[in-house]
């Protein structure tokens, strides 16, 4: 028999890949990027707030059309493909990255009326300007809908999508009240490629609708008219035009239409998988199984567990949510994260250092010879707020310890290691819950690319870390489910056994290493919980001489 092949899209903050995978090995046959045409790196901003982080969704379109026909022309190389052999399509976008629509289900930015408005955009994941309005959603779930919020970690997030809405409808209500619905990117495309023609026809996931919008079938669905109503009643009637019902992987969200067919050249009606967040699909791309934990690692982190359905799951306080089949479906999908980590790197090495991708290399070869604690600094890893455990986004970057000889250097590894240290934060925390977590698998460009940041990982967290053997997780793990749908696979367990690998060299930690890190993550918690909020009477009068003293420590053993 021919071989038959899956398409994986995966829309980033900058960009959106497509890649074309076999469907029996997982073997990439080809790829291709498109990068975001508008704004700075594809994100609208605005120098007034810098909370506003928008996308133009026409990017969006023109995106999946350039990416997906550079992919598809790329595996025509190869002997053995042909795109009449592709048999389904999967798709993952960024989230919480809401947008309005009309009753066609167009976004209204491509409307010229409102092609220039910030706020008729899609709202990207890193957009915070809904601060206020997410902790009135936490204030008044704890008060009426405990359950609501207990599942998410008892903390409503400004990254989320009610938030977000909200703040339209504060902020912009001509924008609102033009908008007939509203929809998640990782919906939406998916919506297109089907030739959906109205909100009420755009199938919607479980991952976005649960971590996100407060769905869950044990509630009825999205949270009811009542509580909405004790926000504004116009949030109440919009329920009424969002949706019902949200689906797992098992799902489709359609079958390609003959519109999209011919545009794409791909055939017609082959099945579309339900949309993901990124990281969810990126955690099946690597391999996802109870006890291992996936962190895709890019411009900011997200950490994925999953638990059977058949086992109880504790609520974890400041989790970014426990939702069933919102990864595997059977399982529960677990997720946490960190607000920025590549961002920060690339803040300082670009924004702050004006460098390149060639500082990037010098800076983390400097920095790689450093020893754990050699250059008595301490850094706080909130530049763009606290996700987990915190969830508080306003909160802010930190470091202590700089002296008049502290190195562009020093300073990047300090980064480096306060990224580490909130991983291992999270990672105690779901631990803590009964989360089971034996090994850790690492996908992602900065994962691949800098053994100095895996290696100090490992040391921090006391954990192995393993890389993914596909550099597109996510893409890949949207073709797995593509693959399970089109029927080349029975189950997502055989999909992942036959597709996804990981790399043969692990990071495992050094002993030495970690006696230090102990010592400076035990700084970092006194100085996270006073300023995080979690212990308001706490002495941080000892902080700077006890780096001092772990510097001076690691200069006499060198």
């Amino acid at each position: 028999m021919a071989p038959t092949f899956t398409l994986g899209i995966d829309y980033g903050t900058n960009s959106v890949r497509a890649l074309v995978v076999r469907t029996s090995d997982g073997a990439e046959f080809g790829s291709a990027v498109a990068n975001y045409p508008s704004g700075r790196q594809g994100v609208l901003l605005d120098p007034k707030d810098h909370n506003v982080a928008r996308q133009h969704p026409g990017d969006y379109l023109v995106g999946l059309e350039q990416s997906v026909r550079g992919a598809l022309a790329a595996a025509k190389k190869k002997r053995g493909f042909a795109a009449t052999q592709v048999v389904g399509i999967g798709v993952d976008s960024t989230g919480s990255s809401p947008m309005p629509v009309d009753a066609q289900n167009r976004p209204l930015a491509l409307d010229k009326k409102w092609k220039k408005n910030l706020h008729a955009q899609c709202w990207l994941w890193k957009d915070h300007t809904s601060v206020r309005e997410a902790a009135r959603i936490t204030t008044a779930a704890a008060e009426h809908r405990p359950h609501y919020i207990a599942k998410c970690g008892n903390t409503y997030s400004s990254e989320w999508f009610w938030a977000k809405i909200w703040h339209c409808l504060n902020v912009a209500p001509a924008v609102f009240d033009a908008a007939y619905s509203w929809v998640e990117l990782a919906d939406w495309i998916p919506s297109v490629l089907a030739g959906a023609d109205m909100p009420a026809k755009v199938m919607r996931g479980v991952c976005c609708a649960g971590h996100k919008a407060l769905y869950s079938d044990e509630w009825g669905g999205l949270p009811d008219k009542d509580f909405l109503a004790l926000l504004d009643p116009k949030l109440a009637e919009l329920r009424d035009r969002l949706y019902e019902k949200a689906h797992d992987a098992t799902v489709p969200a359609g079958k390609l239409s003959a519109a999209w067919a011919k545009k794409l050249g791909l055939p017609a009606g082959i099945p579309i998988g339900i949309g993901e967040m990124d990281v969810h699909y990126g955690a099946i791309g690597c391999g996802v199984a109870e006890g291992v934990l996936v962190k895709v690692i890019g411009t900011s982190t997200c950490d994925c567990a999953v638990v059977s359905a058949d086992k109880t799951v504790q609520d974890i306080p400041g989790i970014c949510g426990i939702v069933k089949g919102s990864i595997l479906p059977g399982y529960y999908g677990i997720e946490a994260g960190q607000s920025a980590v590549g961002d920060i790197f690339k803040w300082w090495v670009e924004g702050v250092c004006g460098g390149d991708g060639a500082a990037h290399g010098a800076l983390t070869k400097a920095a790689a010879k450093q020893k754990p604690g050699q250059a008595g600094l301490l850094a706080l890893d909130w530049n763009n707020g606290n996700r987990t455990i915190l969830v508080d986004q306003q909160l802010t970057g930190l470091l202590l310890g700089q002296t008049l000889y502290t190195t562009s250097a020093e300073i990047y590894r300090a980064l480096i290691e306060a990224t580490a240290f909130g991983a291992r934060a999270i990672l105690e925390r779901i631990q803590n819950y009964g989360v089971p977590v034996n090994r850790i698998v690492c996908a992602g460009g900065i994962a691949e690319k800098n053994p100095m940041l895996m290696q100090i990982y490992a040391d921090i967290t006391g954990c192995t870390m393993q890389v993914s053997g596909s550099s597109q997780a996510c893409a890949l793990g949207s073709a797995v489910a593509a693959a399970v749908l089109a029927g080349a696979h029975k189950s997502y367990p055989a999909a992942q056994k036959a597709m996804t690998s990981v790399k043969a060299k692990g990071y495992r930690p050094i002993t030495a290493n970690r006696k230090v890190y102990d010592q400076l993550y035990g700084l970092y918690r006194r100085v996270h919980d006073a300023f995080g909020g979690l212990n308001q009477n706490a002495d941080l009068s000892r902080v700077m001489k006890e780096l001092l003293e772990v510097k001076r420590r690691v200069a006499s053993i060198q």
